[in-house]
């Protein structure tokens, strides 16, 4: 399976990262099967940081598997996943033992309606009707060491403003 990620730099050897803000799955090193996320996510950074080149790397990803790393997945908007996704984003000091995450990416419509239901506008069930109306991307969250050595860089794909 390929997977790719956004970046400003070429990333040959994925790194496990503090983040500088909460995220939806912690902290680790996140992809997405879509090409086009990644390429959106790169032109953003791009934008913010005022630099003319991004990359999106492309990563294969071993047909299975080692039954020895720990899974967490979420094929859909569950209750499950927004109790998930809101304890990374709001509880601080949280650090799950999983080492791969995937499931839904919250893009900017998904925060907006994350911020409703934080906001007590939204209750859990409508929170998730409403996430189920959009056309979701997915995300691969590795979040250990172990989970990255499943990850072989292929190429840099260069994208320009």
């Amino acid at each position: 399976m390929k997977l790719y990620h956004g970046s400003l730099e070429i990333v040959q050897k994925p790194e496990i990262r503090k983040a500088n803000r909460t995220l939806d799955y912690g902290c680790g090193f996140y992809t997405t099967t879509s090409y086009e996320q990644a390429e959106a996510w790169v032109r953003r950074r791009m934008d913010e940081s005022k630099q003319d080149i991004g990359y999106v790397n492309v990563y294969k990803m071993t047909e299975t598997v080692p039954a020895a790393l720990k899974q967490l997945i979420f094929q859909s908007p569950t209750e499950e996943w927004v109790d998930f996704v809101m304890r990374n984003r709001t509880e601080k000091g949280f650090v799950h033992d999983y080492d791969i995450v995937y499931g839904p990416v919250a893009n900017d419509r998904v925060y907006a309606a994350f911020a409703l239901y934080e906001g007590g506008l939204l209750n859990k069930q409508e929170l998730i009707r409403e996430l189920k109306a959009y056309k979701l991307v997915d995300q691969y969250l590795f979040h250990t060491g172990a989970a990255l050595e499943i990850l072989l860089f292929v190429e840099a794909k260069e994208v320009e403003l």
